[in-house]
């Protein structure tokens, strides 16, 4: 691969590589064939075929090879679609910026959220939007944190919704310290659900199982992405209405239930909690649907979910108790240096105001 990556270089500085024969690589590397590749790009087939050819002339290496009736890209191929996807990705959010500061148009603006986001933040701010820049023009895209990051790196989101857990929320306690437009800019998290501290025997025994910060991957915020805290919200265990009482909030009394885990990042942070609570659950269930978590919780199980999950969509068998000491942090997070376009600070701004009041 290391070879590659050099080709790669030579390639780059020995000529200037046309971007429309790169979104033609880019397109059949996403549709897996010429014909689909020209369906998905409005073009003839032959005229694909033409651009694909200019292309490995232009760079002297093949990109692509015969696969039976078909195509598929060689080595080389798939990492020049895979940069090229990049810089594709970069020069389009380069000119929506431009054309926001320029005032050709209002802005195009592109965010990326997790589910439960979706389903209570993004509506009210999308609504604050419309009220205030009838022109914009919003588009959403559904990703989980880690792939969010990678669609705001690559330039394919303005703006990307994040979360971290309590144990792997590093720097929550001054948000705006890395946020570096705004120091004067009050944390959303204020108007978020009542703060619980973590008691001092939990973070102790949380640091002697060895589940300190990033256990579970943690988001990394690197040079180059900017955060702002938009709330702080409580994880709640999730039981089966049927039991009665209220149920207690003292996981280690579940430790027999069969466990409903969601996504990577939520059962990490499920796995955590059950470790400090002395053991290890039994997953029965596996679903990133927040709204099947509470289903079978109704019947079959035991979960845990963060506030905003509740809020988004409730099922009337289950009973609800919060988790002393465990939270989440839901983040807006920008790339690049300031200042930001005009577009993208009201987007952000609006996505502070819809977190106070969702």
């Amino acid at each position: 691969m290391a070879t590659l990556g050099g080709s790669i270089g030579r390639i780059y500085s020995r000529c200037m590589l046309d971007v429309t024969r790169l979104r033609v690589l880019v397109a059949v590397s996403r549709c897996g064939s010429v014909t689909a590749a020209a369906r998905a790009l409005n073009y003839a087939q032959p005229s694909v075929s033409h651009h694909l050819a200019r292309l490995e002339a232009e760079t002297g290496t093949k990109l692509i090879q015969r696969a039976g009736r078909g195509i598929r890209l060689t080595d080389a191929g798939r990492l020049l679609a895979e940069r090229a996807a990049e810089v594709i990705g970069r020069l389009d959010a380069a000119e929506n910026e431009l054309a926001a500061y320029t005032g050709l148009r209002a802005g195009r603006l592109r965010l990326a959220a997790f589910p439960s986001a979706l389903g209570t933040i993004v509506p009210a701010a999308a609504a604050m939007l419309r009220e205030q820049q009838p022109s914009a023009d919003l588009r959403l895209t559904e990703a989980e944190p880690p792939e969010a990051l990678r669609m705001l790196r690559a330039g394919y989101v303005d703006v990307a919704l994040v979360f971290r857990y309590s144990a792997d929320a590093p720097g929550t306690g001054d948000p705006e310290a890395r946020d570096h437009e705004d120091p004067k800019t009050a944390p959303a998290a204020a108007a978020g659900l009542a703060a619980m501290a973590v008691p001092a025997a939990t973070a102790a025994a949380a640091a002697a199982a060895g589940l300190a910060d990033d256990e579970d991957g943690g988001i990394d915020i690197t040079e180059g992405l900017r955060e702002r805290l938009l709330l702080e919200e409580q994880v709640h265990l999730v039981t089966s209405a049927q039991a009665g009482a209220e149920p207690p909030a003292d996981l280690s009394g579940y430790a027999r239930q069969r466990w409903i885990a969601g996504c990577d990042r939520c059962r990490a942070n499920l796995l955590r909690q059950c470790a400090l609570a002395g053991f290890t659950p039994k997953i029965a269930f596996t679903t990133d649907d927040y709204v099947a978590v509470q289903a079978v919780a109704a019947d079959l199980g035991v979960s845990t979910l963060p506030a905003l999950c509740l809020r988004a969509a409730r099922h009337p068998g289950i009973r609800t108790v919060p988790l002393p000491g465990v939270r989440r942090y839901v983040f807006a997070v920008r790339y690049g240096d300031p200042p930001d376009p005009p577009a993208v600070n009201l987007l952000m701004e609006v996505l502070r105001a819809a977190a106070v009041t969702s």
